[in-house]
């Protein structure tokens, strides 16, 4: 699955409160497993098209990618739901995975990445008293969110490349022609930022806190 990345139009979402996004997020993801019902779902799942593109005037297509990404898990959660649990589950269970990646869809596409891991290091900064560094986990949710896009991104240029020199091929067999290539750029990257990172002591631990000097008598 991709994550949509910021897209700037001006809308009331944008400028409301990071934070606030975040917990509707979180409320939306209760709501839909605390009430597994077709209207309750559908009902979530119209409210966040709604937000999306009526609201905060999001681009259709920036939503349809995000369907045609997760396409076929749900061809396949509607197959094994639909052979245990019948018709309605497989439809619950489509419409709530529909909502849930709409809804994170629409949270990073009208939040910028420095405030979403301003929240998060905010939310985190109570673990300190164990050891935690909200630093590091605000690192790692800014690498996720940029990454994840990247790697879409490659896969999206070695099918490209692949067609250019005549090897266009379609189906599972054209995911399996991704894969190797993909997985060896991926090593790279994450070689390469690791090597960065160590560059810049972000393995280092912080220094310890310097007691307060006290003034000459």
């Amino acid at each position: 699955m991709t994550l949509a990345l910021y897209v700037p139009t001006g809308s009331p979402v944008h400028r409301a409160p990071a934070g606030a996004k975040l917990l509707t997020l979180v409320a939306v993801s209760v709501v839909v497993f605390a009430v597994p019902t077709l209207p309750v779902v559908g009902g979530v799942l119209a409210a966040v098209v709604l937000v999306g593109l009526g609201v905060a005037r999001l681009p259709p297509a920036l939503l349809g990618r995000q369907v045609r990404a997760v396409l076929w898990w749900l061809v396949a959660l509607a197959i094994v739901t639909g052979v245990v649990g019948g018709v309605a589950g497989a439809a619950l269970v489509v419409l709530r995975l529909l909502a849930l990646v709409l809804a994170a869809a629409v949270v990073t596409a009208t939040t910028r990445v420095t405030e979403l891991v301003a929240v998060v290091e905010w939310l985190c900064s109570p673990l300190r008293v164990f050891g935690v560094r909200p630093a590091r986990i605000g690192l790692l949710i800014a690498m996720t969110l940029r990454f994840i896009p990247l790697v879409a991104e490659r896969a999206e240029r070695i099918r490209e490349a692949q067609a250019a020199r005549g090897g266009t091929v379609r189906g599972i067999r054209a995911w399996t022609t991704t894969a190797v290539p993909l997985l060896v750029q991926v090593l790279q990257m994450a070689h390469t930022t690791a090597e960065a990172l160590d560059a810049r002591g972000a393995d280092d631990d912080a220094p310890p806190a310097r007691p307060p000097s006290r003034g000459r008598r």
